[in-house]
């Protein structure tokens, strides 16, 4: 046997398998950049494809060897395979298919994230990883149920997303839920599609009434803050009084206030939601006032103390937003000044800016909203079966003011104008009472209509309702505070004989 043959072919075979690893090499390199750029394409060699045909064409002398030459291999490294192709070990390695680094769909990050001063929703979500179009439209799908920029700071967002890469940065998310209210969450969840789908989940909230009362020790506002009243409760509860009392000589130091009202409970006990004042008294002196909301079927709503009488509340004499308005022409006989001529003058002038608010004098019902002659643009407002309040020269009437329309004391229901005969912008502003017109700036009218007949049944069964509620949950604080007693007394009856025996030792 010639051995020179055999270590020459020997040597060959060692330079065609570094030449083979180095090219298997740069194919798996390539077949890595290739998927990492599209997950979807297939960088694989094609199973027919013979070892041979891998060889590079530019170096001949690296061939497989061929069939026909054959040999005994002496060296127990080597081998001859019926292709002709001689691999050791960590070449057969280099051409297994590699593993590359993807996305798990099974592997989700969840995260809460708090919203910082100067984040955006779209910016949270790209600095996560994601896409600015994915972002974006996630942002879009949210607005079907939720305007994702009113998110405030401190809000918390659960963003539950397929992470990839080193950094584990979000490539695709699957869920988030912004629950800016307890209880009420919006939800954008990606579909079997691979669509973005919103909705909105409500828990069931649970109706409640609270009551709170407290001693006045100089201002009420503050005495109810301190008591745990929400300020928008406190609001009304001022309101509903404003026109009886006034809070700055009537209140004194060691007067008392109570209020019930409504609220709407998480399942969580949290308060979602506060709503109407049920009752209200105040107590100041000896003397007290007590009211109770009263809705009748057509869904008007005030407040009348326990025997159906109405809260008397004087006309405003300036309805209007501009309170420092001067007065242009008085109620009586005047010279005018388009007519030129003297005549009665059957109201009171205010000279304002054109566009200033007018407001209803007090609580009614627009019995006019028209063009109506010399007065232009004109509202009339009946009061109750003794008191009308006029309004002329608007602009323009409010939304919604037509005849019928109920409307509230200071609520808006036109704009200062000069239509009609006028010499420029101002507020001409009438009271009728019992059909003749007097001096609006001398008139302490009282509004409100008494409950009679059916409202009155109605509104009876209300107040023995809230009567019974009170006297329930007063019993229920008392049942708790002797139970609380109880527990302590226990407490240190327990502790007694402890004491005496550290006394003895």
């Amino acid at each position: 046997m010639d051995f020179d043959k055999v270590r020459t072919q020997s040597r060959r075979i060692r330079r065609q398998r570094t030449w083979l690893f180095l090219y298997a090499f740069a194919v798996t390199c390539a077949l890595i950049v290739s998927v990492r750029n599209n997950n979807n394409v297939e960088a694989s060699t094609p199973k027919n494809l013979e070892l041979s045909e891998m060889a590079p064409e530019e170096f001949p002398e690296y061939a497989p060897v061929s069939a026909d030459e054959n040999f005994e291999a002496y060296d127990e490294d080597i081998s001859v395979e019926p292709a002709g192709i001689v691999l050791d070990d960590s070449a057969k390695e280099a051409l297994e298919p590699q593993e590359v680094a993807l996305a798990d769909e099974n592997v989700v990050n969840e995260d809460i994230v708090t919203v910082a001063k100067g984040d955006s929703f779209i910016g949270i979500l790209t600095n996560m990883g994601l896409s600015y179009t994915e972002a974006t439209n996630i942002y879009t799908a949210f607005k079907n149920v939720f305007d994702a920029r009113n998110i405030k700071v401190g809000q918390e967002l659960y963003i539950a997303s397929v992470p990839a890469g080193e950094n584990n940065d979000a490539i695709s998310v699957n869920k988030i839920v912004i629950e800016p209210v307890s209880g009420t969450r919006y939800i954008v969840e990606k579909n079997a599609d691979g669509k973005y789908e919103s909705r909105k989940e409500q828990d069931e909230l649970v109706n409640d009434l609270k009551t709170v009362s407290g001693v006045i020790n100089g201002n009420l506002s503050a005495a109810m803050g301190n008591a745990g009243v929400p300020l928008n409760v406190v609001g009304n509860f001022i309101d509903i009084f404003s026109f009886s009392v006034d809070f700055r000589r009537d209140i004194h130091a060691g007067d008392q206030f109570e209020v019930r009202y409504e609220r709407k409970l998480a399942p969580d006990g949290s308060v979602v939601k506060t709503g109407d004042i049920i009752f209200a008294a105040l107590q100041l002196g000896k003397d007290r006032y007590e009211l109770y909301r009263f809705e009748d079927k057509s869904g008007n709503v005030d407040y009348y103390d326990e025997k159906g009488l109405a809260l008397k509340k004087n006309l405003d004499r300036k309805p209007m937003e501009f309170k420092k308005a001067r007065i242009s022409s008085r109620f009586g006989r005047r010279f005018h000044p388009i007519l030129k001529q003297y005549r009665g003058h059957d109201g009171v002038d205010y000279a304002a800016p054109a566009g200033t608010k007018i407001y209803a004098s007090g609580d009614g019902v627009v019995t006019m909203a028209k063009w109506y002659g010399g007065y232009g643009k004109y509202v009339q407002i009946r009061h109750n079966s003794e008191y009308t309040t006029g309004y002329a020269h608007m602009r323009a009437f409010a939304k919604g003011i037509r005849p019928g329309v109920r409307v509230k004391q200071g609520q808006v229901i036109g704009y200062v104008g000069s239509t009609g005969r006028s010499t420029g912008p101002h507020l001409h502003f009438e009271v009728v009472r019992n059909g003749r017109k007097i001096d609006p700036l001398k008139v302490k009218a009282a509004t409100g209509e008494n409950l009679s007949g059916a409202k009155l049944a109605a509104f009876k069964k209300v107040v023995a309702k809230v009567k019974a509620e009170a006297d329930q949950e007063k019993e229920f604080a008392a049942a708790e505070t002797d139970e609380i007693g109880q527990v302590i007394e226990s407490l240190n009856l327990a502790e007694q004989p402890q004491k005496n025996t550290q006394k003895n030792i």
